[in-house]
C-alpha cells in the first residue's frame, strides 16, 4: 500500500518561504518520478515542480521555476519542495503525487497513480 504523507503547510506572509515535505512508504520508489501539484481556491490542479527518484534534472512550471526547488532525500524516502519569495497567488491546497516509470508528462495529473492528502499553502499579502 504506497502512501504519500505531505507536512510543512501553513500561513506565510508574502516574500517568505517555507518548506513542504512529502514521506513516501510502501514500495521501492527508484522507478518513480515523484511531483508536486497544488489546487488554489476554486481552480483545476496544477503542476508545480517534479524529479526523478534515481536522479536527473527536475522539471519546473513556469509560475515557480526559480523560486520553487524540488529535492529528495533516499535515506528518508522523502520528497521536498522549497518554497521562497512566496506570493499570494500561490495559495493552494499542495499534493504530493508519485508515478511509475513515466519518460515524460511529468507535468500531467493524470500520469501520477498516487496522491497524497494535501497540505495548505496560505500567502497573506
Amino acid at each position: 500500500q504506497v502512501q504519500l504523507v505531505e507536512s510543512g503547510g501553513g500561513l506565510v506572509q508574502a516574500g517568505g518561504s517555507l518548506r513542504l515535505s512529502c514521506a513516501a512508504s510502501g514500495r521501492t520508489f527508484t522507478n518513480y518520478v515523484m511531483g508536486w501539484f497544488r489546487q488554489p481556491p476554486g481552480k483545476e490542479r496544477e503542476f508545480a515542480a517534479a524529479i526523478r527518484w534515481s536522479g536527473g534534472l527536475p522539471y519546473y512550471a513556469d509560475s515557480v521555476k526559480g523560486r520553487f526547488t524540488i529535492s529528495r532525500d533516499n535515506a528518508k524516502i522523502t520528497v521536498y519542495l522549497q518554497m521562497n519569495s512566496l506570493k499570494p497567488e500561490d495559495t493552494a491546497v499542495y499534493y504530493c503525487a508519485a508515478a511509475e516509470g513515466i519518460p515524460w508528462g511529468w507535468g500531467a495529473a493524470g500520469q501520477y497513480d498516487y496522491w497524497g492528502q494535501g497540505t495548505q499553502v496560505t500567502v497573506a499579502s
